[in-house]
This record gives structure tokens, C-alpha cells and sequence, in this order.
């Protein structure tokens, strides 16, 4: 996997040189090792184990890629790679919607709102697409 997302790190970090010139610390690989570990666990960050770089630094690239979208394009291929190993074309033709009862207020008009059967509660549902390659929480 490291061997295909490489090439999109060393690109981003030849663009965002260091006013100094410093190269910073850290190997990429490790980052993304913690990126990815972060992700899986679903730990708050602080918690990422000795062994990966401060949670400092590893959020600051996270932070990075997530707003100017290099995470992505890892994202994309990631999942190019997943689809093709299964013969399947790049892109999904349908995702997974998931859906949530927002509790109405007793006042608010019964046209409005209906009754969620599984959880058998007044409401309003949404869907919300799922979520990226990491979560963002800290």
C-alpha cells in the first residue's frame, strides 16, 4: 500500500516546503502508519501509541491533507486498487446511505413529522453519506 500512496506524499511535500528548509523530523511512511492506525482504532489522537511520531505532528499532516484534499485522492486510490484486485470498474455505481431519527418537538406540526417503526419514536429522518478515509476527531 505504501508503495502506491508514495508517490502522491512526496509530491505534497516537495510542493510545501519548509520556509526554513527543514525537512521535518519524521518519515511520511511513519505518518501515514499513524494516519491509518488512527482510523482503525478509532482512538482520540493523543492516544496513538509510542511508537508512531507525536500526535502533535501526525494531526498537523492529517489536518493538511484533509483541507487541501490529498486525503482524498489517497482515498480514490485506495479504493481504485481495492476495485480493480476484485475486477470491478474504478467507480461504485451505488453507496450506502445511512439514516437517523431527528427526535420533533411535541409542538411541531404532525404533516411534518412520522413515526420512525424501528425505533418507534416521532421524528424526522436524514441520511448523511458514510465518512472518509480517517475521522477527524481529536
Amino acid at each position: 500500500m505504501w508503495e502506491l500512496i508514495r508517490p502522491v506524499i512526496t509530491s505534497w511535500k516537495g510542493q510545501h516546503r519548509s520556509v526554513s528548509g527543514h525537512e521535518g523530523r519524521y518519515e511520511m511512511r511513519e505518518i501515514v502508519d499513524a494516519i491509518l492506525y488512527q482510523a482503525r482504532v478509532g482512538r482520540r489522537w493523543r492516544y496513538l501509541p509510542h511508537y508512531f511520531p507525536p500526535y502533535t505532528a501526525v494531526y498537523y499532516y492529517f489536518g493538511k491533507w484533509r483541507d487541501d484534499g490529498t486525503d482524498q485522492v489517497i482515498h480514490d486510490l485506495l479504493r481504485w486498487q481495492v476495485r480493480e484486485s476484485r475486477g470491478r470498474r474504478e467507480d461504485p455505481s451505488a453507496i450506502v446511505m445511512d439514516t437517523q431519527t431527528v427526535h420533533a418537538s411535541v409542538n411541531a406540526p404532525k404533516a411534518t413529522t412520522g413515526l420512525d417503526p424501528g425505533k418507534k419514536s416521532r421524528g424526522r429522518k436524514r441520511e448523511s453519506p458514510p465518512t472518509s478515509w480517517a475521522c477527524s476527531s481529536r
